[in-house]
């Protein structure tokens, strides 16, 4: 099935990108989205839209100060992304625990004004951190620090938030906290899960009253999540992949199959459908490794396990290796032709033209994506990462 890039694009007028977080995170727009019917709210009615049995599910990654700015000798900047690290440990946790000495994968900007045997520099408070190109092709960046801080610690220093490029605006003081969701508490993601940007505390209070259940997962925003497509048909992008970190607790609600399972965000929703696909690899092999490839959704399988049967066997792989919880790799793509195995409803944002995300709403909800997004911009809604929201239930629930 050819999908065609210019089949989900439209015109999204610059000053419709909210450059900037509303006041009140809860006070934001919600469009409802239900059986091919629209109507509009404000975000903290979200708990009486819910229908019954609900169960939500939340990114808790925590977005770090990803950007660092070195200045040369010269008075250039050089740019230096943070994206995956290398050493000590692969691992974020562990990495960001590193002392002294790290390697990273890194975009550098600027690239070629930093000559391979540079060293860069920048002191804050008397603490001094160097940058070296260990691999100009790679993007293998070393850093070093005259300190015994982490490099959690180190980065909180010296590092800006990642915000998304098209906001063509510098990061602010303020954005550290604004560009986090209030339950962010895992460490490694570079772009935030914006959907739960909108969430208080009183709103989950709210969700806890009305008796909906919900849980915490883990996807690590990777900087792909804004990487354009390229290409005239959708099906030939490479997708990016993002690490997965899932509880032994997160499967139980996947079990019931009364649930209405409702991601916040589609970090969430491409976390609980790759779950789904690890567990067809583990029935046909049951120590497959967790990692979910974006074409695996998409081969040909002559009968596809419930949800139930799918999750019961990743629950039997973390019990006989005594986990509680696995980690894993995804690049899951998401795209019209997917057929949705976990997830019943989904609480998004806006998301920009020809993109993937907005490729996964149309998978989710078909052709009606046009309507949604027609019927956001006549009412006024802020897209993209500090714009509004939606709450979508496609016609089949």
């Amino acid at each position: 099935m050819s999908i065609f890039l210019n089949d989900y694009t439209y015109e999204l007028p610059p000053d419709r990108i909210a450059l900037y977080p509303l006041k009140e995170r809860d006070q934001s727009k919600l469009l409802f989205y239900r059986d091919g019917q629209i109507s509009h709210y404000i975000f903290d009615r979200l708990p009486d839209l819910l229908p019954p049995n609900s169960f939500l599910f939340f990114n808790d990654t925590k977005v770090i100060p990803a950007r660092l700015i070195f200045q040369k000798e010269t008075g250039a900047e050089i740019e230096i992304f943070l994206l995956n690290p290398l050493a000590p440990s692969p691992l974020l946790t562990k990495a960001m625990v590193a002392r002294e000495s790290c390697v990273w994968e890194c975009t550098v900007g600027n690239m070629k004004r930093w000559k391979n045997d540079v060293v860069l520099l920048r002191e804050v408070d008397g603490i001094r951190m160097e940058a070296r190109l260990k691999d100009r092709n790679k993007g293998y960046v070393q850093f070093s620090w005259n300190s015994h801080l982490t490099f959690s610690e180190l980065i909180m220093r010296f590092g800006d938030t990642p915000l998304p490029p098209y906001l063509h605006r510098k990061a602010e003081s303020s954005d550290r906290e604004r560009y986090q969701t209030v339950y962010s508490r895992y460490e490694g993601a570079v772009a935030a899960p914006t959907a739960g940007l909108h969430f208080t505390n009183r709103t989950m209070d709210a969700l806890v009253a009305r008796g909906f259940g919900y849980d915490f997962l883990t996807l690590h925003v990777s900087a792909g999540t804004f990487q354009p497509l390229k290409v005239e048909r959708a099906e030939e992008h490479v997708m990016h992949e993002e690490r997965i970190v899932v509880t032994r607790k997160n499967l139980d609600p996947l079990l019931n199959e009364t649930n209405f399972i409702v991601p916040v965000g589609t970090t969430s929703m491409r976390t609980l459908e790759s779950l789904y696909w690890y567990g067809v690899k583990l029935l046909g092999n049951p120590e497959s490794e967790f990692v979910v490839s974006q074409h695996d959704p998409y081969l040909e399988t002559d009968s596809l396990p419930t949800r139930h049967n799918a999750i019961k066997a990743v629950i039997g792989f973390m019990e006989r290796n005594n986990l509680k919880l696995v980690h894993g790799n995804t690049s899951i793509y998401i795209r019209p032709g997917y057929s949705f195995r976990v997830c019943n409803g989904l609480i998004t944002n806006f998301h920009q033209p020809g993109s993937t995300l907005l490729l996964l709403v149309a998978a989710f909800i078909g052709g009606d994506w046009k309507k949604v997004y027609d019927e956001a911009l006549l009412h006024d809604y802020r897209f993209l990462s500090y714009g509004d929201s939606s709450l979508l239930i496609p016609s089949s629930h």
